[in-house]
């Protein structure tokens, strides 16, 4: 089910007609932090400041070839929702996307900015996906999910990017929501022949993945995450499990409070701005620090959206546990 070399390629074109490729950059300090040469993936830097974006744009190019198509709906936590939003109003369909209460307050705004039509519902994404289903079946409008093979063929573009950039990569962090970017990470890595170690960073308040992946069958688990929102999931895709669980080489569990000090790592480092997913992989590298001594490591940077108020605590030194 994962892209070819040139399913990736041809998803790359649709992409570069909207966007640049993103940087890849190695950052003196945080080499000096980690003891190691260590590159991130700088996908804050897409239009919506989140990898996601590139699967929406595939995803709907393919989709608005079909004429019986009146509008579209999925369900977010913010990015895979700007994602569907942007793409939908570049084809002319009407979006509606479903995030649960307490949502983010910008990443909602963001949305709203690019025409979507927001509904809130549900205490987690699970309810809100649910919720979602049963609206496209009432509506008659095509359910974007947050899973599918096109989407995993979009994101897998930073992927390509990266690996190309930066060769003979020894291990990629790469963090997990539902899992469309880290099987396009295994897609391009796959694809290009290369043996670069590829680990998987959940949230250790939102464990669902590193259970299931422990276990060889599917766990859900409850989600306790403050920070972590763009890994906030409860149940694991299944198709995403399978790709998980054959290709990816270990799975990291970072805490709010690790997350935390990953951003101001990042942000003292690099002067780049994180959301808790998009500073996971950085998390599960500084736990890591000592099997990464002298080697060649990348970490992806997945998003930059976090709210003002909550990066400022971040900042300031807030300490974080789970609810």
């Amino acid at each position: 089910m994962l892209p070819t070399l040139a399913e990736i390629e041809g998803a790359a074109r649709i992409v570069y007609s909207v966007m640049p490729a993103t940087p890849q950059y190695c950052w003196p300090l945080l080499c000096q932090h980690l003891g190691a040469e260590v590159w991130i993936k700088h996908e804050n830097h897409t239009p919506v400041g989140a990898f996601k974006l590139r699967g929406g744009l595939v995803y709907l190019a393919s989709l608005a070839r079909s004429p019986a198509v009146r509008g579209v709906l999925s369900a977010t936590r913010g990015n895979h929702g700007q994602s569907v939003g942007m793409a939908a109003r570049r084809h002319g369909l009407a979006a509606r996307i479903v995030v649960p209460y307490g949502n983010s307050v910008e990443k909602n705004a963001a949305m709203r900015a690019l025409g979507v039509e927001l509904i809130e519902h549900g205490d987690d994404f699970q309810a809100a996906r649910e919720h979602a289903t049963r609206l496209a079946d009432e509506l008659q409008w095509h359910l974007v999910p947050s899973f599918h093979p096109l989407l995993v063929a979009g994101v897998a573009t930073y992927a390509l990017e990266l690996l190309a950039a930066v060769p003979e990569l020894a291990t990629v962090y790469v963090p997990i929501g539902l899992g469309s970017g880290i099987c396009g990470m295994v897609a391009a890595r796959d694809a290009l022949g290369l043996k670069t170690e590829v680990v998987g960073v959940v949230s250790a308040h939102a464990p669902a993945y590193a259970a299931s992946f422990a276990a060889g069958t599917l766990r859900e688990a409850p989600v306790t995450t403050t920070l972590g929102d763009g890994m906030a999931c409860r149940t694991p895709q299944p198709e995403a499990l399978e790709v998980i669980w054959k290709s990816v080489d270990r799975i990291v569990e970072v805490t709010d409070s690790e997350v935390a000090e990953a951003m101001r790592v990042i942000f003292t480092s690099t002067h780049n701005v994180a959301e808790g997913a998009g500073a996971a992989a950085v998390a599960a590298a500084l736990q890591e620090k000592a099997r990464l001594s002298g080697r060649r490591v990348a970490v992806v940077l997945s998003g930059g959206n976090v709210d003002r108020q909550l990066f400022a605590e971040v900042l300031d030194g807030r300490s974080f546990s789970a609810r």
